[in-house]
């Protein structure tokens, strides 16, 4: 397959993303002209490492550069503060320079930490990302994102720091379990829901073929889904307007998250696809969006084996007093209010300031006893 760029154009810290196969093998050649300073520093997780690192780093070492590899465990909870800190001093010790660079090899966790270690250590050193999931490489990957949770909440603390470069190697999805892959896949499905109707529609039609491994869907989902958030960060780069409409469906998301401590029980991926039926279903509840949308949405979901309700999700019980609380640490938050984001049908989303918790409430009663 042919490798294919996209630029994000954001003044003198342009960027590409490189989407194809095989990259990780090409990774040296790739990053050699942004390295200036050796060794990079490769941070990634268990998994991902027994993978892809031997791969990455020898193909730095063919590129002349030298690297050193720090692993930590896999999962939400590597976005702790605790593990933060464990981080930072173990790029320290490595004794990095303000030219020094290091490289996120992994999911969107790995991207997230590294991101914001590379944004803090020194004042400010290169990253490179390589995801290595399609939800990372479709979504956290690409527009400068990162940060870690607390207890109050999901990314509270974190940057707007770009890359110098994404690297999205499609062959490193051949090993990623199928959860995941659905996981990622409700991301991909955003996009169409967001203001890309007809990219909607051909998920409807190619959907399975992107789950099953087809490489021309899946590279095409890649790109229309990396093409569509670009486009989007270009103009809004630090989330002041248009940016915001990425969030479709985090703000109940990461209330679920929040409830199940971001547990196994419930991937990002899966909460957003919940929260994007949840936004749907509000905006019917309030009059702005016809039931047959949401109806088809959640249909998509279902057909490929995405959750749709709180009801797949193994927990003891929900509670909309709890679930509402999450909702008002948003970073989203303004004056007290909380934002949505709402839609008036598929591909026409909108920045809603003025919903009442009232009605939230109601929503999340009928989903709960549902």
């Amino acid at each position: 397959m042919i490798n294919e760029k996209i630029t994000v154009a954001l003044d003198s810290r342009c960027y590409e993303i490189v989407v194809g196969s095989g990259l990780i093998a090409d990774a040296g050649q790739l990053v050699a002209p942004l390295v200036t300073h050796s060794p990079v520093i490769i941070v990634t997780d268990t998994n991902v490492a027994a993978i892809h690192a031997d791969a990455l780093q020898n193909s730095l070492n063919e590129a002349g550069i030298a690297s050193e590899i720090i692993t930590l465990d896999s999962g939400e909870q590597t976005k702790e503060f605790s593990v933060f800190e464990s981080l930072l001093s173990s790029i320290l010790d490595i004794a990095p320079e303000r030219a020094s660079t290091i490289i996120a090899l992994g999911g969107g966790v790995i991207g997230d930490v590294a991101g914001f270690a590379a944004s803090v250590i020194l004042r400010g050193i290169d990253i490179i990302q390589i995801p290595t999931t399609l939800l990372s490489q479709v979504d956290s990957s690409v527009g400068g994102k990162t940060g870690i949770n607390t207890p109050h909440g999901k990314n509270l603390i974190g940057t707007f720091y770009q890359p110098r470069l994404v690297i999205a190697d499609t062959t490193t999805l051949d090993t990623l379990p199928r959860r995941e892959l659905l996981a990622g896949y409700a991301e991909v499905v955003k996009y169409g829901l967001l203001g890309f109707p007809e990219f909607f529609e051909w998920l409807e039609q190619n959907g399975t073929a992107v789950l099953n491994g087809d490489k021309d869907a899946l590279c095409h989902a890649i790109l229309t889904s990396c093409k569509a958030k670009v486009e989007i960060v270009a103009n809004d780069e630090r989330e002041s307007g248009q940016r915001a409409l990425l969030n479709f469906g985090h703000t109940f998301a990461h209330s679920l998250e929040a409830e199940t401590e971001y547990g196994r029980q419930l991937l990002h991926g899966e909460a957003v696809a919940i929260g994007m039926i949840m936004a749907f279903d509000l905006s019917v509840q309030l009059g702005l969006c016809a039931a047959d949308d949401a109806s088809r949405v959640r249909a998509h979901y279902q057909s490929v084996g995405l959750p749709v309700d709180l009801g797949a999700i193994n927990v003891g019980g929900w509670s909309v007093p709890a679930l509402i609380c999450h909702m008002k640490q948003d970073k989203k938050v303004r004056d007290g209010r909380v934002t949505f984001i709402l839609t008036r049908g598929i591909g026409d989303t909108f920045i809603a300031k003025d919903v009442s918790l009232n009605d939230v409430e109601a929503l999340l009663e009928n989903a709960i006893s549902a």
